[in-house]
């Protein structure tokens, strides 16, 4: 994993799957756990700043409640079994990093917190002066309040959000397989992609939505995801297995997804973003004016839907429906809508007031 190296990467994100902190009964996997801690220790002893974003709260309290199906039997089997099994994750991580004579600290994140600009930049505050001041943060989502219509749903995404809060250069996901393969690598003659340069249709066929272990949430769907996120953020991702003692610092075969050159904060956060307020359909034209960095203008939209106000996030899709680009609107819905399609002149005239410049302004958007 020379690509995360602490001279290449001053920054690092590390995630755990379930199925790796913990074993088929239930109990955390101690020993392999301590090694990660070894590996954590060593790359801060050379300089590197490291956080964990940790799976396992579900597992370890289904185990200790005695719910069915690991705690995913129902939301509120997960929320319970979330909230009991957090208390003991982290008391484990505590635990193996402070033998090492690391401090851990425990963020529990939802959605919202990182999808609201505000709220994303404070987290990002106490993320940085957490890794500055030598800590390691323990990350997870947290289960015990999220719903079914907000929450990540899996720790691969969130992982990528927390790198682009945390500017960190490296994402890994350790996970139960070593990387992408081009096809389900149960099936005979599945081949291993060692680097993608990037994600495109023919990298996203590859996936397989599956969670091998029965315990996480999230398959290659998720990871690939993922990659996107941290790419659009600048930041590498490496998928590679934990099905091995001291993952970090033994040499193992994995999939590196490149970053794409680093956007801007606000960019890089508004690409990321997980939830859309409304939808905008724009003409060729468009998709073609936007690709050569202009403004959305009112004139190349066909449709809008959803409601939304004035500075939330709107998904961009082309005619073919695919999403194009992602911005923050300049009017709310109602206005939105009857402004479609129109030039500047009859826009006034459909609004009463004069217009905005753009219904979303070329710095408020990015291309995905």
């Amino acid at each position: 994993m020379s690509l995360f190296a602490p001279a290449s990467c001053p920054r690092l994100i590390v995630k755990i799957g379930s199925a790796l902190l913990v074993d088929e009964g239930g109990a955390v996997r101690r020993d392999w756990l301590a090694g990660i801690a070894a590996d954590i220790a060593e790359r801060a002893r050379a300089g590197q700043q490291v956080a964990v974003v940790s799976s396992g709260a579900i597992a370890l309290g289904a185990r200790r409640l005695g719910l069915p199906k690991g705690g995913r039997a129902s939301l509120e089997d997960a929320q319970a079994a979330a909230a009991t099994g957090q208390i003991a994750l982290s008391q484990v991580w505590a635990e193996v990093l402070g033998a090492e004579g690391l401090t851990a600290a425990q963020m529990l994140v939802t959605l919202d917190d990182l999808e609201h600009r505000r709220r994303y930049l404070n987290a990002a505050a106490t993320l940085g002066r957490l890794l500055g001041l030598g800590v390691v943060p323990v990350i997870n989502e947290n289960d015990s309040v999220a719903t079914e219509e907000i929450r990540f749903g899996d720790n691969d995404r969130l992982a990528a959000r927390i790198a682009q809060a945390a500017g960190a250069q490296g994402v890994v996901l350790l996970s139960d397989i070593d990387g992408l393969y081009d096809r389900n690598p149960a099936l005979a003659g599945a081949q291993h992609i060692a680097r993608v340069e990037r994600i495109d249709a023919e990298i996203e066929a590859m996936a397989d939505a599956g969670s091998a272990s029965g315990m996480g949430s999230g398959g290659m769907v998720s990871k690939i995801a993922a990659a996107r996120i941290a790419g659009a953020a600048g930041a590498h991702l490496a998928i590679t297995s934990g099905r091995i003692e001291r993952p970090l610092s033994t040499a193992a075969r994995h999939t590196i997804f490149v970053a794409e050159k680093g956007a801007s904060a606000r960019k890089a956060w508004l690409a990321g973003g997980l939830t859309a307020r409304g939808r905008l359909v724009i003409d060729a034209g468009a998709v073609k004016a936007l690709q050569g960095g202009a403004s959305l203008l009112a004139a190349g939209i066909t449709s809008a839907s959803g409601e939304f106000a004035r500075g939330d996030i709107l998904d961009i899709a082309g005619p073919d429906g695919r999403t194009v680009a992602r911005g923050l609107s300049e009017y709310p819905a109602a206005d939105a809508a009857a402004i479609l399609g129109l030039g500047r002149e009859a826009q006034a005239a459909a609004l009463g007031y004069a217009p905005r410049s753009a219904m979303v302004h070329r710095d408020h958007l990015v291309l995905l």
